[in-house]
């Protein structure tokens, strides 16, 4: 962390409505303190398991994994220009991981960020439990402060 606040932030996009909330945070801290600014939007490319009696024909799963590519570069790319919109340009990367949590937090140390900012959906009781949260995870597992907005 530099003398005056942050040096580098990681904007953790997603796309929902709050994470749109976060590009904001993250380009209005960037602003304030100088701070340089890393997009990244993790994806996970479907993964299918068949367990059933006899053998499968091969199913060509390279549509499904080109959609989930291009869908996650669409929306890292709104993520960028979200930014932007805010007068903040960033680095914007890509990572395709089974962890969303994983990926984050170490992008997070490689980048040798100060703060993580991201949004969360804001799920509560049973539905947290069930699905798990990404920000909960970040939150638990990073080596740096994490702002999560709602």
């Amino acid at each position: 962390m530099s003398k005056n606040g942050f040096g580098k932030i990681l904007l953790a996009f997603d796309g929902s409505p709050d994470s749109l909330k976060a590009a904001k945070r993250a380009s209005a801290l960037a602003t304030e303190f100088g701070a340089s600014l890393v997009i990244v939007h993790v994806y996970s490319v479907p993964s299918f398991a068949y367990g059933g009696p006899g053998p499968m024909p091969m199913i060509d799963f390279k549509p499904l994994e080109d959609s989930a590519r291009t869908k996650a570069r669409d929306t890292l790319e709104n993520g960028r220009k979200a930014c932007e919109q805010e007068g903040v340009s960033g680095k914007a990367q890509l990572l395709e991981a089974t962890s969303i949590v994983q990926a984050i937090v170490e992008l997070a140390a490689k980048e040798n960020v100060d703060l993580i900012v991201m949004g969360t959906r804001g799920m509560t009781g049973f539905k947290k439990l069930l699905v798990g949260s990404v920000s909960d995870g970040v939150v638990s597992h990073a080596h740096c402060a994490v702002l999560v907005v709602r």
